[in-house]
């Protein structure tokens, strides 16, 4: 279906250098059973902050934490949705599975129109199809995503979908977005494992870079994406997810180790994310963010990573202006004509 690679076999996508098996559904469905978990609160409120400005200053970006992986990003001219689930399970069912501990930090009515949206890979957490009708009715946003997820896109009801491999490229508007390497696993039943890709995004302005790494474990891939797209201005990256590491490690970082992909990316500034919304491993609900400033202060890197309470934004300056490649260029209408 799509052009053999050191990361697809012509059935199946893998991560380059790692057993296929790593990751695997079934030793943390076995974990889950065991009861080994640390118990998370049913439900936690959040503080409530106003809703972001529609405004946005030059050189600069509007970060908004939703919850998970969703975050609303302002730019200019442009705003972007990454991996949006504003559903109270992350489940396909809407009865059963991870409930949300947390509600999502900004309603979905209280969203501005959206012109992107960011869909990392296929887990329930990350492509949500009943958030991503909702905002196709509302908005027809362009939606782009990784190679293997357009043709789900498509049938859920979407019109507006191009997929990209590793460090291809579109543009939308005045921004260019390279899908970049990420070290994770896909499935959205137990029949379809790996049939789609995973990664992470570039967004790339005249005025700087915005990377949102969407799920993955640690890796050398940080250091190639800052070599092959260039240093972020601003990184979202995971921190949660990762216990326990027997099972973990192999696709989800922890703290320390997100610490370590903010250096190897050479960020300016990283915000945690993917932590506090569902429970899906056995670490506390607090555990990242005690965790994460453990890992900020022995790396010595100070106020330059840390977290958004849920619902409340902040502007980052953009402009770094080091060089950095750009991925190869894949042309959006051409990609909208592609075949379901």
């Amino acid at each position: 279906m799509f052009p053999i690679s050191d990361h697809y076999d012509g059935v199946r996508f893998h991560n380059p250098g790692i057993p296929a098996r790593s990751g695997s559904p079934w030793r943390v469905l076995r974990r889950r059973m065991r009861g080994t978990r640390t118990r998370w609160p049913e439900r936690v409120e959040n503080l409530g902050f106003a809703p972001p400005s529609r405004h946005v200053e030059p050189g600069r970006v509007g970060v908004t934490f939703i919850g998970q992986a969703t975050f609303l990003l302002r730019l200019r001219g442009l705003t972007v949705l990454t991996d949006p689930i504003f559903s109270e399970r992350c489940s396909p069912l809407s009865w059963a599975g991870p409930k949300r501990s947390r509600p999502p930090g900004l309603a979905f009515d209280e969203l501005p129109p959206i012109d992107v949206v960011l869909v990392s890979h296929n887990h329930y957490d990350h492509m949500d199809l009943p958030t991503l009708r909702r905002l196709w009715r509302r908005d027809a946003p362009l939606v782009i995503t990784t190679l293997g997820n357009r043709r789900r896109l498509l049938r859920a009801g979407l019109q507006r979908v191009v997929e990209l491999d590793w460090w291809q490229a579109t543009q939308a508007g005045n921004l260019e977005v390279t899908a970049t390497q990420a070290r994770h696993f896909s499935a959205r039943t137990l029949f379809d494992r790996n049939r789609a890709l995973w990664g992470g995004f570039m967004l790339r302005l005249d005025e700087g870079r915005v990377f949102f790494a969407g799920d993955s474990g640690a890796g050398a891939h940080w250091a190639a994406i800052r070599d092959r797209v260039g240093r972020p201005d601003l990184a979202l990256l995971p921190i949660g997810a990762y216990e326990p590491r027997s099972v973990m490690a192999a696709v989800h970082m922890d703290p320390a180790e997100a610490v370590q992909a903010h250096i190897a990316l050479g960020a300016r500034r990283s915000i945690g994310m993917h932590f506090g919304t569902f429970q899906l491993t056995d670490e506390a609900i607090d555990a990242p963010l005690h965790a994460l400033d453990e890992a900020t202060g022995r790396a010595g890197v100070g106020e330059a990573f840390g977290t958004l309470d849920f619902g409340e934004t902040r502007e980052c300056p953009l402009g770094l202006a080091i060089p950095g490649g750009t991925g190869i260029t894949v042309q959006t209408p051409q990609a909208e004509r592609q075949s379901p």
